[in-house]
């Protein structure tokens, strides 16, 4: 069942990020080039990181042993 829950998690959150940054977008468009590229490079990685727990939750659950 964590996987389920898991990626309605993630799904909710990767919306809500987007919409900050994208919300956002207004007032980073006054900014330099060169500080827009760096904005959006560390926007689109950054979700992950607070996501680290999330999916070590999610990977955590029992494991069934398998008999080969």
């Amino acid at each position: 069942m964590r996987k389920p829950i898991a990626s309605l998690i993630l799904l909710a959150f990767i919306i809500a990020w987007i919409v900050v940054v994208g919300t956002l977008s207004g007032l980073i468009g006054a900014w330099p080039r060169w500080a827009q590229l760096v904005f959006y490079i560390v926007a689109g990685f950054g979700w992950i990181i607070p996501l680290k727990p999330l999916f070590a939750w999610m990977n955590s659950g029992a494991q069934q042993e398998t008999d080969d």
